[in-house]
């Protein structure tokens, strides 16, 4: 009776035994297992419907998101609030994910947009500036450097930057106006800034930092609107350069140049290989020049140039020329180019890219000078954009409109119209 007694004891303590040892690992598991549980939970995507924008900018900021933002009016969703995200809730999260989100910009008061006198029709400034030099002897008007007012003094050029600021405007890339992608914030005009010739003094290196950077001159064109984007990030400071064969005239900088342009929100386009007068040239001239300054950028920044050019002088006048054809398809040794888009040196504002009237291949640019507002100065010309500027709904899918400039829109748009 002993021996079986102490054999019931015996099995009682192993079940105890094996209680308490399945006890223990459930701790564990509830201590060690439990936690990875929420990190996991922790990098689900969650569901931002009816969220603030904030919480987008949030997981952006953590996740280092790719981070697409598009705008649309909404009766249901209050503005600034997500209405639609293209990452499903519970999806697990990557760094560097692409996350498409919709924000709703509240809903359509046409009253509002009168009131506010948007204007997607509107006319569009294309500044155009040629050299920026530091220095503030010289004996022509205003902030002219040479008689024509083709170059500015680099105080000119930062009061030109505060004067577009302070009068509403934000800059834009000519090549989304080109592309009718205008993403200006409401109520505010879109400006473009363009350079011609790559010259030095659009952005002067004064040599290398120790990992190798350019370091540009503040007093360049380019270090002017460095600071400038530092003392106003709303700006969105952006502008595209049209060089020459010599590109900007430092052979042993111009490819860390070119690449810190483009890295940096800036645009290179084709001025031709020496500044050609395309109406008095022949067409073999005009496509090797053209094709040099294309082959120029493609070897050093393939598929992240514009393939724009400014018109040296402005020639041809004309669309009619007959070299004209070449300046917008270009075939030398056996490569073609197509462009997209050509500037003419011009005098006046040019028309909104949803106008029947616009023309991406023969565009008017405003000359940045001064010339006591007589002359297409930038006194006139901002004088002239009081009543007819281009001014943003600050929504890329929609164009906003007064009734009355119905007939002036381009009806193949793909974007919806909006008229008040």
């Amino acid at each position: 009776m002993a021996k079986k007694h102490k054999r019931k004891l015996n099995k009682r303590g192993i079940i105890l035994f094996l209680i308490i040892i399945i006890i223990i690992i459930s701790i564990c598991m509830f201590i060690f297992i439990k936690p990875n549980n929420k990190e996991e939970e922790k990098d689900l995507m969650i569901n931002l419907y009816n969220q603030e924008l904030t919480e987008a900018n949030k997981l952006q900021e953590e996740y280092d998101l790719n981070l697409n933002i598009t705008y649309e009016y909404n009766d249901e969703i209050e503005k600034d609030h997500i209405i639609s995200q293209s990452i499903k809730e519970g999806t697990k999260l990557n760094k560097q994910d692409t996350l498409d989100i919709v924000v709703s910009l509240g809903k359509l008061d046409k009253e509002k947009l009168a009131n506010d006198n948007i204007n997607e029709l509107g006319k569009v400034p294309i500044m155009m500036y040629h050299g920026i030099v530091n220095t503030d002897d010289n004996e022509y008007t205003g902030g002219n450097v040479d008689k024509d007012g083709y170059n500015r003094t680099a105080n000119a050029f930062r009061q030109d930057l505060e004067f577009y600021y302070e009068k509403g405007y934000r800059m834009v890339k000519l090549k989304d106006y080109i592309a009718g992608k205008i993403d200006t914030e409401y109520g505010k005009s879109p400006i473009i800034l363009t350079f011609d010739d790559g010259l030095e003094n659009n952005i002067k290196v004064t040599g290398l930092d120790k990992e190798g950077n350019i370091i540009i001159d503040e007093n360049s064109a380019v270090g002017i609107l460095e600071n400038f984007k530092k003392e106003h990030p709303d700006m969105n400071v952006t502008a595209t350069f049209f060089v020459n064969g010599g590109m900007f005239n430092q052979p042993e900088y111009n490819e860390k140049i070119l690449k810190w342009l483009v890295e940096n929100g800036y645009d290179v386009g084709n001025h031709t290989q020496n500044h050609l007068d395309i109406k008095e040239s022949s067409s073999e001239q005009v496509q090797k020049e053209i094709a040099f300054v294309y082959d120029e950028l493609e070897k050093y920044i393939p598929n992240q140039y514009v393939n724009i050019i400014a018109l040296p002088f402005g020639s041809p006048y004309v669309k009619t020329n007959e070299n004209y054809q070449y300046v917008l398809n270009t075939t030398y040794n056996n490569k073609t180019y197509e462009t997209v888009g050509a500037l003419r040196v011009g005098w006046e504002p040019e028309v909104s890219p949803f106008s029947k009237d616009f023309d991406p291949t023969f565009l008017k640019r405003c000359r940045a000078y001064d010339n006591n507002g007589q002359e297409f100065d930038i006194e006139m010309v901002f004088n002239m954009l009081e009543t007819t500027k281009y001014i943003s709904d600050g929504n890329v899918n929609t164009i906003v409109t007064s009734e009355d400039n119905q007939d002036q829109i381009n009806e193949s748009l793909t974007q919806e119209i909006i008229y008040y």
